[in-house]
């Protein structure tokens, strides 16, 4: 979740390195088990109630929504985060526009958070320990936002407590760690005041990135459990996924005044950045610069941890037709500071988009064919919290019943394209809703002739298409794919990537992060956000409202090949070890004529009036692909990762991750016996997932 440069792996000397679920339990009416009395079981999407959701969609709507949503800072568990969940309530049990039902959860959690009575502090001393030079406590107050007490001082969640000094880190090893964004990451080089907001989008020199430090997601005191005043807890002391060291950010103009002025030898290429020095290793100040060579840097950081009541918020419309099927759309409602952009660009969306389908609900117009959760997930920015706990106590449910899952965090990074992320199945139905808008602009394109011109890539089988991204963990969809099998997407707008080389968009995570950033800067009159909300809500009709799920299995045969190809230029040495290819390529083949057969069958039963039955075992089928790819011995050192497909890949080929990284290993250590079992091992997971979701395709009679 964090995207920083990393300062100093140290301090002293300063020797600075240079960078069914609750539905099915509560939340479905008592009764309402089977489908509505007017229900037909081939109710299908309604192209006409989908262009009214379209066209209700309002920008002035989702404006004054985000004002509202990030006039106060609201960090997790917050009294202004607990009102907002609040107003949540209120907007989803409202008479003419609220949804069948709506209720809170809460989890006891783990959260960090800095001392209110101890800042902490970063600070260069000389030999007697007099302050030579002090970093900002807080961001300057540029626009009466950044100061008052509910501003979170900066500050590294999770780093322990600890005041590092004097310490030699190329002989002793690192002793604490200041992280802050350097501007040629972030700024396009820019770092001059009135080249920074309020005039422009770019990272005032004051602004700093906080962020969780916390390995893992979930609670980190109940891992697979949720967080129930009954569950069992680590002890804290004894939980692992914190960081070792303290750890503190700043922000640049601090850091330069620290690393252009390190001494020692020069920091390599690839570690300069935008300050307008040359960055140094140290130890030690340079003999030249403002302070005495033997200062020394002091960090002193007073973080604690507390344990705190969390909530999330659910709205449930209930299903027609098949109410015990779910898809869940979701977001996450806390932020560092005020979070205009992080998340709650993403909330003023839902919020729209909730509105405009519970008054089709409430009038009588529609009912969806299957049951519609929207979830606003708490404590996400210290861990993907909300979520991961809401997975872990619907486990089974959520498994067997959850068709898929939307996530909008952040809906609109820029202004410029769609970006969408997620498992190949979806990508049918996003390409379908991105062809019927029209992109903001005046164009003339649709979103999805729009979308091509800034990503693309070459489809084997349809030609030149959108590219749509991987999911890794950065938000809350991450518990959904990786620890449930659960077709997942994340959906937002973003950059132009020829005008910047911006990883983000610049004010993350600061105090900067305003309505009056987003107003301004990102999305002037809001039409990205409407049209977020028009795709969103497209997806989310057509999975809800379809006959037959818009989920396209052979789309994932452009992965597995892909990743068989890669796997070729590992045969040479896999075979001099006794490791043969050859039943991964039956799998692979084996999956793609399955798919295709399954296709064909789709294809008959639409030709004419199928059975309940029969739709019903299609769909299942498709519902539950994702989750054959599911192993949970697959990667026993990775909490929640068990998609064998898609877990953390740190092997340089890109091929099946467990494969890469084994392959990896091995062939680092030689000839050890154990490290190319593991490839075996590796290997041998793949294709029984293969040979499972191949299996799941096939007809359900065929055993």
């Amino acid at each position: 979740m964090q995207w920083v440069k990393v300062l100093g792996g140290v301090v002293g000397a300063a020797a600075l390195l240079g960078l069914g679920i609750i539905v099915g339990h509560f939340a479905i009416p008592k009764g309402a088990d089977s489908p509505a009395p007017s229900a037909s079981a081939s109710q299908d999407l309604d192209l006409k109630i989908l262009e009214t959701v379209i066209e209700q969609l309002d920008a002035n709507r989702i404006r004054e929504n985000l004002r509202e949503l990030s006039k106060e800072p609201h960090l997790a568990t917050t009294p202004r985060d607990e009102a907002l969940v609040q107003l949540l309530l209120q907007r989803w049990q409202d008479p003419e526009s609220g949804l069948d039902s709506a209720r809170t959860t809460e989890y006891e959690v783990l959260l960090s958070f800095p001392s209110g009575e101890q800042p902490n502090r970063v600070a260069v001393v000389n030999s007697t320990g007099a302050i030579l030079f002090s970093c900002r406590h807080s961001e300057e107050n540029l626009t009466g936002e950044q100061g008052g007490p509910n501003v979170v001082p900066p500050y590294a969640a999770y780093a322990p407590p600890g005041t590092p000094q004097a310490v030699n880190a190329a002989k002793y090893g690192v002793a604490g760690v200041l992280v802050y964004t350097d501007p040629k990451d972030i700024n396009d080089g820019k770092s001059l005041p009135n080249e920074t907001f309020p005039h422009s989008w770019c990272l005032p020199p004051s602004g700093v990135e906080r962020g969780s430090y916390f390995e893992y997601f979930g609670d980190p005191l109940t891992p697979y459990l949720p967080a129930m005043p009954s569950s069992f807890r680590l002890n804290s002391d004894n939980a692992s996924g914190f960081p070792p060291i303290p750890i503190q950010p700043i922000g640049f103009e601090d850091a330069q005044v620290l690393l252009c002025n390190l001494g020692g030898n020069l920091a390599p290429a690839d570690w300069q950045g935008g300050l307008g020095c040359d960055y140094n290793l140290g130890p030690g100040f340079r003999s030249n610069g403002i302070f005495p060579e033997d200062g020394q840097v002091n960090v002193s950081v007073h973080n604690r941890l507390e344990l705190r009541n969390s909530s999330n918020v659910l709205g449930i419309i209930r299903g027609a037709v098949e109410p015990d099927r779910y898809v869940l759309y979701g977001n996450h409602r806390d932020s560092w500071v005020h979070g205009a952009v992080d998340p709650s660009t993403g909330t003023a969306v839902l919020l729209e988009l909730s509105r405009v389908l519970g008054t089709l609900l409430k009038k009588g117009t529609w009912r969806p064919r299957r049951s519609i959760v929207f979830a606003s997930w708490g404590a996400e920015e210290f861990g993907l919290i909300g979520s991961t706990e809401f997975t872990e106590e619907f486990f089974s449910k959520l498994q067997e019943r959850a068709v898929a899952y939307i996530n909008v965090d952040i809906s609109v990074f820029a202004n410029a394209t769609l970006r969408v992320q997620g498992t190949p199945p979806i990508q049918s139905v996003v390409f379908s809703a991105a062809k019927q808008i029209s992109a903001p602009g005046s164009s003339g394109l649709s979103i999805y002739d729009n979308w091509i011109r800034y990503y693309n890539r070459s489809s084997s089988v349809y030609g030149l298409v959108p590219s749509v991204g991987t999911l890794g963990a950065g938000s809350d969809y991450a518990p959904f794919i990786h620890f449930l099998g659960i077709s997942s997407m994340d959906i937002a707008y973003t950059y132009d990537r020829s005008k910047t080389s911006a990883r983000i968009y610049p004010t993350y995570h600061t105090a900067f992060d305003t309505f009056d950033y987003v107003d301004k800067f990102l999305d002037p009159g809001f039409s990205s956000h409407q049209a977020v909300a028009r795709t969103a809500g497209s997806v989310l009709l057509r999975l809800s409202d379809s006959l037959f799920l818009p989920l396209n299995v052979s789309d994932y045969s452009e992965t597995l090949r892909s990743f068989l190809q890669a796997a070729e230029d590992l045969r040479v040495l896999l075979e001099q070890h006794g490791i043969s290819l050859g039943p991964l390529v039956t799998a692979v083949e084996r999956f793609e004529g399955a798919a295709t057969a399954f296709n064909q069958r789709i294809a008959t039963l639409r030709e004419g009036t199928p059975d309940p039955l029969q739709v019903r075992m299609i769909n299942d089928q498709l519902m539950l692909l994702e989750r054959t790819f599911l192993n949970s011995q697959a990667f026993p050192e990775e909490r929640y990762y068990s998609h064998v497909l898609w877990a953390p890949r740190t092997g340089s080929v890109a091929t099946f991750p467990g494969l890469s990284n084994a392959y990896s290993q091995a062939k680092n250590t030689g000839h050890e016996p154990a490290a190319w079992a593991e490839v075996q091992r590796q290997l041998s997971i793949v294709v029984a997932a293969l040979e499972g979701a191949a299996a799941t395709l096939r007809p359900v009679a065929d055993l």
